[in-house]
């Protein structure tokens, strides 16, 4: 699918290249307008792009760039590090009206290093990664399925995620699923060159991605979505 999106100008490489360099607010500051121009702008073209081409196979995803894009300020308070500015622009696209930690979603990253397309589900709270594990453990052959099929692992790869060290409690080691149900997040990803940015070409590589990762997203989010309506508590 063609699209109108160019590609980020020259100028957002080389940006990142600087901030990387010179990661404070005496830099950054006096360039905030190439930020804004040539880095967040760009990003929401893209978004938007993306948007218009998910209508036609995953619609539930398109997602409003303001909400999309990441700010690009660290949080700090929790950190060592205390450089105030993220080196890479990103966004996400979530399940409309959900959080990242229930339904999951598609994410793109790009920086002077390298342009990160992924998905998959991150870090699910714990009743959601259980009822994750339960629809593995039952419809494992499916999901193995989904993962061999040659366009994923050729374009993403295979799975990833933090695995604990033995099968999780309530669930057997001898359990043919067990591998899987050892995972705590539910991902894939994949790095492509930098320069893939500043061309038009950005945008067809990351949709086909996003394209292929679809049958993954719809397992990995098959038990919240047929999950019945909590009923409100009666006062």
């Amino acid at each position: 699918m063609r699209s109108g999106f160019q590609g980020f100008p020259p100028e957002a490489i080389p940006f990142f290249r600087g901030l990387a360099r010179h990661n404070d607010r005496e830099w950054f500051l006096p360039r905030k307008p190439v930020f804004e121009q040539r880095v967040k702008q760009p990003m929401r073209e893209l978004v938007e792009a993306l948007n218009g081409a998910m209508k036609s196979f995953a619609p539930e995803y398109s997602t409003d760039p303001d909400k999309a894009i990441y700010r690009i300020y660290r949080d700090t308070r929790f950190s060592k590090d205390k450089t105030p500015y993220k080196t890479h622009v990103a966004a996400s696209f979530h399940r409309r009206g959900t959080g990242p930690h229930k339904y999951g979603g598609y994410y793109l990253q790009v920086s002077h290093k390298e342009v990160t397309v992924g998905g998959g589900v991150y870090m699910p709270e714990p009743p959601v990664l259980l009822e994750i594990r339960r629809h593995i453990a039952k419809h494992h052959a499916e999901f193995r399925k989904i993962l061999a099929a040659r366009p994923l692992r050729q374009l993403l790869g295979e799975v990833q995620g933090e695995q604990l060290s033995r099968v999780p409690k309530g669930f057997c080691s001898t359990d043919p699923a067990a591998d899987l149900l050892r995972f705590k997040s539910f991902f894939l990803y994949t790095e492509l060159p930098p320069d893939l940015a500043t061309t038009p070409k950005l945008f067809t590589e990351v949709l086909r991605r996003f394209r292929v990762m679809k049958p993954f997203l719809d397992f990995l989010t098959a038990p919240q979505r047929k999950a019945p309506a909590r009923l409100p508590d009666v006062w």
